[in-house]
């Protein structure tokens, strides 16, 4: 262990004591340079030595002793001292701690940046549970009120508040539900089961079970093409209906009347790709970012007219990135949305 500090010092207190004992002695001698001239220089030089490696050790073991806790606690390091000291001999520790300190700060900086970052989604997390859990309680409460109130006994109202309460409670149920499956999906706690999947079947079926709805908006629900042959993708059929099914609801509920709904695939050599496009309202730029958190909503007035839980979008994510595969999207405002995703491609060798 070295430091250019200690060898700096050393050396000044070496020169200054072997210059000061020569400069004496020839004073003593009357300024004559004899042999015993040469014997105090000789004398002076090998003071010189002997002081430069004792100021050298000396101010070495005092730098170890100072630096020694923080190069620890940087390094997270818990061995002897002496361990240590034969890990850093060689090296200039002033030096080595100076660049440690400042990588170490540098990663503690970003640390406190993420973690601000994640306390304030936490709150705003928070805040967008509440608010979703909070209206259809609210609703419930207000329908059961009114009729504890009287409006039972009413047969023109009651049944219509009864239903009322019950579309508050299914949406309830599905705001729980959602953050079950999302917290499932982040624990790793569902195993996806994987099988040979018709990627093209499985659009056939969301379009059927999505038709009343696309009907009721008057979107239209097509492929980019005709596909006559099956394409066979590698997946967790279940979970990649839902995800197929969150994409498609998604474009129908921010289409335009009269618009389309269009599902394409393109072969990407080992995986496919799947997209779902639409002609609908789009997204600012400023929010497609955040599109996939949970609850984040572009249009928060809208959003909550569609009826939705504000996690489906974030469920998705989960969903795909489980397969190890990746989801974007693409959208301009009154222009339309894009969402594209990857899916492994089924074969039959690499199942083996």
């Amino acid at each position: 262990m070295r430091t250019n500090f200690a060898k700096n010092i050393a050396l000044t207190v070496s020169l200054v004591a072997a210059g000061v004992i020569l400069f004496v002695y020839i004073l003593l001698q009357n300024s004559q340079l004899n042999l015993s001239g040469w014997l105090a220089l000789a004398f002076a030089v090998a003071m010189f030595l002997l002081m430069y490696f004792m100021v050298l050790r000396l101010i070495n073991r005092f730098v170890f002793r100072k630096i020694n806790p923080i190069y620890k606690t940087i390094q997270n390091l818990k061995i002897p001292d002496d361990e240590l000291r034969k890990q850093l001999e060689g090296k200039d520790l002033i030096s080595e701690v100076n660049r440690d300190v400042q990588d170490w700060a540098m990663s503690k900086s970003l640390e406190i940046n993420k973690l601000k970052e994640l306390e304030d989604y936490r709150k705003e997390f928070l805040g967008n549970v509440s608010h979703e859990l909070k209206t259809p309680i609210f609703n419930v409460q207000g329908y059961v009120l009114t009729l504890l109130d009287g409006a039972l006994e009413d047969s023109t109202i009651n049944r219509q508040y009864l239903e009322r309460t019950e579309k508050s409670v299914n949406r309830l149920i599905s705001i729980v539900e959602d953050l079950e499956t999302i917290s499932k999906l982040e624990s790793n706690v569902i195993q996806l089961n994987h099988e040979k999947v018709n990627l093209v079947t499985l659009v056939e079926e969301v379009f059927d079970a999505q038709e009343i709805r696309a009907r009721k908006k008057r979107v239209k629900l097509t492929f980019d093409q005709q596909y006559s042959e099956p394409i066979w993708a590698y997946a967790d059929k279940k979970k990649l209906f839902q995800v197929v099914t969150n994409l498609v609801v998604n474009s129908i509920s921010y289409g335009k009347d009269e618009g389309r709904t269009k599902v394409s695939f393109m072969d990407m050599g080992e995986n496919y790709l799947v997209e779902v496009n639409d002609n609908g309202i789009g997204i600012a730029e400023q929010d497609t970012s955040r599109i996939f958190e949970r609850f984040y909503r572009a249009d928060k007035s809208r959003s909550r007219e569609q009826g939705g839980t504000g996690l489906g979008l974030a469920i998705v994510k989960h969903i795909i990135e489980a397969h190890k595969q990746t989801i974007n999207v693409r959208s301009s405002l009154s222009e339309g949305t894009s969402f594209v995703f990857t899916i492994k491609k089924y074969n039959p060798k690499n199942m083996l």
